[in-house]
């Protein structure tokens, strides 16, 4: 790839609180894409995490 086709390609992610004046419609909407990809795999995580802390306290909370 030549050094001018380098300097010319965008980044494919989003930085928070970056000037978006330069950015085209459609480019913001794939960023709004990707921002909405990576909100709901942060989701899956969190309920990940809560269902095994879940498990966790029915394991080894306490016995009465």
């Amino acid at each position: 790839m030549m050094l001018d086709e380098e300097n010319k390609r965008r980044p494919t992610a989003h930085e928070i609180g970056c000037d978006l004046s330069a950015i085209s419609a459609d480019e913001l909407r794939a960023r709004i894409a990707l921002l909405n990809a990576e909100i709901s795999r942060i989701n899956d995580e969190i309920v990940r995490k809560e269902l095994g802390r879940k498990a966790a306290d029915n394991l080894f909370g306490p016995k009465v």
